[in-house]
């Protein structure tokens, strides 16, 4: 405590406002003491970010890929931050890729293994990412709020986003998991308590249990699922029957029509985060940095879609009943490509996109439509594709050598997917059904226009030309 008689000048704020003389003058938590909560902190934030990323791929609710996606982006956000934090704190070598509790990861093994979509948001929501936020809450309590202001401050930054992750989990736990689901999970939840127990809580403030920690779900490593799923509004989902790019390059076909087209070409970015992530898990041993980016990117595709999503809310367009938007690329991918050449296909494509018939065309589409909220959403992923170039260029252009041997890399691994049109055709998977004049005529009627003859007539398909125009060969 300090002297009761001590008083700043003029009665001033102490401590340049962040707390007061007799909070900054409390012994808080040593060093060593920090550092280790800190560590544990960082490795559920890394464990989060990895299981959000491995099960969004075959999650089949296009929501929840949606909110797992922004979910990893603020926990590789906010590990990069503990990693800086734990490095300013005398602890060469850091030790941060070590898991520092069995149990602890016992209880995220656990989560990742959740057997189902009900199951893991339980997991998840109702125990992970609370038990990160009791931990973050009471670093700010136990801590010196001077002298260990930066910790401090990342705590209380992480838990605004905590609780958004929180509050999410909550809404669709409510949805999803029933009273008959709940109960069936009774024995796994406690068993995720008693391994946290086991752990001395996540953080390690409390005293563990010594012995191998029990298991349930995780006995048996869970395999990554490769395959996408998607939920009942992607009935048709190796549909390649509308070919998109062929339509918005054509100048005979109107803007405004082009922008419906667009909504579609956004929402279809699903597969996007889907195969990204593919490639995040699969790519071990890189700078935290890379991870960071690669994450951030895939939360801009998932903003891209939902950007289409919103687009066809505010035309009036159901789109699940009227669109039908594939998976083909992200399980071609997925499937038949080594993580590499996917980031190889992926750059590729980008650099596509920072050409004159990229991007910029298609804001200048969104403008010439005289739809404001098309402009917009170009305007905003026109400036996200600048960055994801960057991102290649940074992660894997140096990787390969230069600029030229990675689009040459790049396109030689596009070219050998086989996303065969007619194998889905002739073996049931789909007709390639021509969705277009259904789409199109439902648009006009809310617009109150009469439809173009030439845009109803639209029905070039994917079978010989894949998304950059070229056109595909016998081998894929």
């Amino acid at each position: 405590m300090t002297t009761p008689d001590y008083k700043s000048y003029k009665g001033l704020p102490t401590i340049a406002g962040i707390c007061s003389v007799d909070e900054a003058a409390k012994i808080g938590l040593p060093i060593d003491e920090c550092v280790r909560r800190l560590k544990r902190h960082h490795w559920a934030l890394k464990r989060l970010h990895g299981i959000f990323l491995r099960r969004l791929i075959a999650e089949p609710i296009y929501e929840l890929k949606m909110g797992f996606s922004l979910h990893a982006h603020y926990c590789a956000e906010h590990a990069a931050a503990w990693r800086l934090r734990v490095a300013e704190m005398r602890e060469p070598p850091l030790g941060l890729d070590v898991c520092p509790d069995a149990a602890l990861d016992a209880f995220f093994d656990e989560v990742e293994a959740a057997p189902d979509t009900a199951a893991l948001l339980v997991g998840l929501y109702e125990h992970a990412v609370p038990s990160l936020r009791q931990a973050l809450q009471r670093h700010m309590d136990s801590t010196n709020l001077l002298v260990d202001h930066p910790s401090f401050r990342i705590c209380r930054f992480a838990l605004i986003e905590l609780d958004e992750m929180a509050n999410y989990g909550a809404g669709c736990i409510a949805r999803l998991v029933t009273g008959k689901l709940r109960s069936e999970l009774a024995g796994w939840e406690a068993l995720l308590g008693r391994l946290l127990g086991h752990a001395g809580t996540l953080d390690g403030h409390e005293a563990g249990s010594a012995g191998i920690p029990e298991r349930l779900f995780s006995g048996k490593p869970r395999e990554l699922a490769r395959e996408p799923r998607r939920d009942e509004r992607f009935p048709d989902p190796y549909n390649m029957g509308v070919h998109a790019e062929v339509f918005l390059y054509d100048p005979k076909m109107p803007a405004a029509a082009k922008t419906l087209m667009m909504y579609y070409k956004r929402l279809r970015e699903i597969d996007v985060p889907e195969m990204m992530a593919s490639i995040i898990v699969e790519t071990a041993g890189k700078p935290w940095e890379y991870y960071v980016d690669m994450t951030r990117q895939l939360w801009d595709e998932a903003r891209h879609a939902m950007m289409g999503e919103v687009g066809f809310a505010r035309a009036g367009i159901d789109w699940g009943r009227l669109v039908r938007v594939n998976f083909t690329w992200s399980l071609a991918l997925n499937t038949q490509l080594t993580p590499l050449e996917r980031h190889a296909v992926l750059h590729f494509i980008e650099q596509g996109l920072m050409t004159k018939t990229g991007k910029r065309f298609e804001w200048e589409v969104g403008v010439a439509s005289g739809d404001p909220y098309s402009a917009l959403i170009q305007d905003y992923d026109w400036a996200d594709e600048v960055l994801h170039a960057r991102i290649g260029r940074d992660w894997f252009v140096k990787e390969i050598g230069n600029a030229k041997k990675a689009n040459a890399y790049g396109d030689s691994c596009w070219s050998k997917v086989l996303i065969d049109w007619k194998s889905y055709r002739d073996r049931g998977l789909t007709s390639h059904e021509n969705w277009w004049p259904a789409l199109y005529g439902e648009w006009c009627r809310a617009q109150g226009c009469e439809p173009d003859p030439a845009v109803m007539a639209y029905a070039t398909t994917y079978e010989t030309a894949r998304a950059d125009l070229q056109e595909i060969g016998a081998s894929g």
